[in-house]
């Protein structure tokens, strides 16, 4: 970490982004106390985690859901954490109701599948009913349904006014559910906003265009300047020229147009851009 600073506020979803070894799992640990930083503070609420005695009553997450014991059953793993938190074994089961695992409560985890562990992890974070949560890439393993089921719990939690911290290496997920962003490169802080105002920062015009005579006008445009890319459904996004430029010339050429759409930058292509810089870690390097 290099001077990082940022608050993530109740009542709203959070996005914790970043390439591959920007800190983000470092960053985590140190809230929980697990990793501890060479200089400045990480508290909850205004206090360190380690310094509160029940701290599943005040954070709860989920960091590594490989990160249990695989001879227990996931109500023993539960119910351990809850005695150790003067958590009513009752909550226990309430959570696992709650994550779909009640029916398989007394297996063993080390016969779960990687959803059914992600699941077990949230039903862990969920377990002291804390008012803050942390969630490192929670999707993993899960199916769609799964995936949708997440992405409306985390909805429910931030309006129940919990904070949320989600951290995530799936762009399209983190636009659908999150509505503000922390990005980190190199252990520094890069945006703290909205979504729609992060995905507004990416430069550039892009305009979606559909047509059959495709091979023709991407040689059109990019004689004029643009650059033209070919996506998978068929049609091409263009940019470098804008949707009035791009029709002009089509019409110039009798090139027949059946879309011609100008757009924002996504999420993802957002991300990319604004990262570029710290592009060393999109080589897989470990977090």
């Amino acid at each position: 970490m290099n001077g990082l600073s940022f608050t993530v506020r109740p009542g709203r979803v959070t996005g914790f982004l970043g390439p591959n070894g920007a800190g983000k799992t470092t960053t985590l640990r140190m809230v929980l106390g697990l990793d501890e930083p060479s200089g400045g503070t990480v508290t909850v609420g205004g206090c360190r985690f380690r310094d509160r005695p029940r701290g599943l009553r005040h954070v709860g997450a989920l960091l590594d859901a490989r990160d249990v014991h695989g001879g227990r059953s996931a109500v023993a793993h539960l119910g351990a954490l809850a005695r150790s938190n003067g958590i009513g074994r009752r909550r226990a089961d309430a959570v696992l109701e709650e994550v779909g695992l009640a029916a398989v409560a007394r297996r063993r985890v080390g016969g779960f599948s990687l959803g059914m562990r992600q699941r077990l992890g949230i039903a862990t974070a969920l377990l002291g009913d804390p008012p803050v949560l942390l969630f490192d890439e929670p999707l993993n393993g899960l199916d769609p349904e799964g995936v949708r089921w997440v992405r409306a719990l985390f909805r429910r939690l931030a309006g129940e006014g919990r904070t949320v911290l989600v951290s995530s290496h799936l762009m399209t997920e983190m636009q659908h559910t999150a509505e503000e962003l922390i990005v980190i490169g190199r252990g520094e802080l890069i945006a703290q906003q909205s979504v729609a105002a992060f995905s507004a920062r990416a430069s550039g015009i892009r305009v979606t265009v559909r047509t059959p005579g495709a091979a023709a006008l991407s040689g059109v445009l990019a004689a004029n300047g643009a650059v033209v890319r070919e996506e998978d459904d068929g049609s091409c996004t263009v940019t470098g020229l804008d949707a009035a430029r791009i029709g002009e010339l089509a019409l110039l050429h009798r090139v027949p147009l059946h879309e011609l759409s100008p757009r924002g930058a996504s999420l993802e292509e957002a991300f990319m851009e604004l990262t570029s810089r710290g592009a060393e870690f999109l080589a897989g390097e470990a977090r």
